[in-house]
């Protein structure tokens, strides 16, 4: 790719990450708890569903527990991170690109001979 390309395609990431709502690492989970029914036994019954967020925070998973409504617009910022991470990890790559099209790197050495045994 020339450089012109690399740099083009470089600004328009940095535009699209203009457009990135609301940020956050983690996951939604969706839990219904099936308990015996209290007056059936031999059926069971459902409770929830139940919505947790879980994150790493220094190193520690730390689950929270939201509402239906919560769940809906964390899931929304938890796609939103995911795209910031994938945008991130194509504009290094292409600033890779670009550094190396635009400078001058070490020299490299001649392989080297094999020394030959004269013995044999």
């Amino acid at each position: 790719m020339k450089i012109s390309e690399l740099q083009r395609r470089h600004k328009a990431l940095k535009r699209s990450l203009l457009a990135l709502g609301p940020t956050i690492q983690g996951s939604i989970l969706r839990r219904i708890i099936q308990r015996p029914h209290p007056k059936h036994p031999e059926r069971t019954k459902n409770y929830g569903p139940y919505y947790q967020w879980t994150r790493k925070l220094h190193g520690r998973t730390v689950i929270q527990n939201l509402t239906a409504s919560q769940a809906k617009v964390f899931k929304r910022a938890i796609r939103e991170n995911q795209k910031l991470e994938k945008t991130l990890a194509e504009m290094r790559a292409i600033s890779l690109q670009m550094l190396e099209l635009t400078t001058e790197g070490v020299q490299r050495r001649a392989p080297r001979r094999k020394k030959t045994n004269p013995l044999s």
